[in-house]
């Protein structure tokens, strides 16, 4: 008798359960309650369908195509079978940053850490991306110990003859880590006690690991031009610039090429580093080559607000010791006007950019373009409509 008791209560719990499930989408549409089981049956089929080593084969095959949402689908199918494999949780946290979920993110680095502490430094220098100030320096830190350890170790086993893409943490590594640590100091900890100096010790410890890093001698340049030694700070950028600028200049346009893609991710900086790169260059009264710069940038992207807001800037600089000053007050008008397009379109907020932006135009003269001039297509605005696949059903596909 005890034991059948038993059987019902189990049997009743799992009624139970199944109408609280039921009752949790009382209050969605057909529709939307349809949804739910289609999301849940896919998740069923496709753990049965998929073995652990398959479901990573289909998650890196999804990130080789940049497609971050079915790469997270079946990262979080194999992450269901193993919630405590490292190699996995690791996966995870770095397409959820992809994905620019930061709180995803950070609750499964922090899960990687709760499991495996002392061992593997990526999700600390993720830690430290996704968190600010303190907390960010406190896991740039832990992350940097664990590098040099690391590096330490191979060198010790290897000796010589070591080579970089065998290495689980080189010296660009390390350096890479140093500068995200003097980033905080020219940033958000700028204002601290002796952040001038700890910046400086951070910068000459990535030079130090890597002596012709780009974003190393940037970061020295920054800092330099910060302390307002901007004759040093100049030598430095100009060090920077012509370890990545010539090959760029290769490319036509200036732009990298398709087919020279993992070369130009390991060679050129980000785009964010090449637009701080033109801000120096302009601070530096290096006219021209910001403009070369920033005129790359366009080639890659031409929706960026600060990179026709700096060809502007540059050129309202350049009509003032010109001989030519009007043909650059013709032209820091036209870009300074796409920016402001740009501005409304994209929805910006930085009222100090506008106001700066509307400042140059007013002291250029000459009458606005027409507003209408530069007009977006109803078509193509809508276009995301037109295109619209949920991956569940994707998945089921695959």
């Amino acid at each position: 008798m005890g034991g059948q008791a038993k059987r019902k209560s189990s049997k009743s719990r799992r009624k139970q359960r199944g109408r609280s499930g039921a009752e949790d989408m009382t209050g969605l549409s057909a529709q939307d309650r349809m949804k739910i089981r289609m999301q849940n049956k896919a998740r069923k089929k496709t753990a049965d369908k998929y073995s652990i080593h398959q479901l990573l084969e289909k998650t890196e095959e999804y990130l080789d195509n940049f497609n971050f949402e079915m790469a997270q689908l079946f990262c979080q199918r194999a992450l269901d079978l193993e919630p405590e494999n490292l190699e996995i949780l690791d996966m995870m946290g770095n397409i959820c940053m992809e994905l620019g979920d930061a709180d995803k993110a950070r609750q499964v680095f922090l899960k990687a850490v709760e499991l495996s502490p002392d061992k593997g430094h990526t999700k600390y220098m993720c830690l430290g991306q996704i968190h600010s100030k303190e907390e960010a320096l406190c896991y740039f830190q832990k992350g940097i110990d664990l590098m040099i350890r690391t590096y330490q170790s191979q060198a010790q086993e290897s000796g010589a003859a070591n080579f970089a893409d065998e290495m689980e943490v080189t010296t660009k590594d390390i350096s890479t880590a140093f500068c995200s640590v003097a980033e905080i100091y020219l940033t958000d900890l700028c204002m601290e006690e002796g952040a001038g100096d700890k910046c400086k010790d951070a910068i000459t410890k990535a030079l130090e690991y890597e002596a012709s890093s780009p974003e190393a001698l940037q970061l020295m340049a920054s800092y330099l031009f910060s302390m307002e030694q901007p004759q040093e700070g100049t030598e430095y950028l100009m060090k920077s610039l012509a370890s990545w600028l010539p090959s760029l200049q290769k490319n036509e346009g200036g732009a990298p090429e398709a087919d020279d893609a993992d070369i130009v991710e390991t060679t050129f900086p980000p785009y964010e580093s090449r637009i701080t790169t033109a801000k120096l260059l302009i601070e530096a009264e290096k006219f021209e080559l910001a403009t070369e710069v920033l005129e790359g940038l366009l080639e890659e992207d031409d929706e960026v607000i600060q990179v026709w807001y700096l060809l502007g800037w540059v050129c309202y600089l350049q009509a003032k010791e010109s001989d030519e000053e009007e043909a650059f007050k013709d032209s820091a008008r036209t870009y300074l006007r796409k920016a402001k397009k740009l501005y409304s379109k994209l929805r910006c907020d930085d009222a100090a950019l506008l106001e700066h932006m509307e400042q140059i135009l007013t002291d250029l003269g000459g009458h606005e373009a027409p507003e209408d001039s530069d007009t977006e297509d109803p078509a193509v605005e809508n276009i995301e409509d037109d295109f619209v696949q949920s991956s569940e059903d994707e998945a089921m596909e695959a």
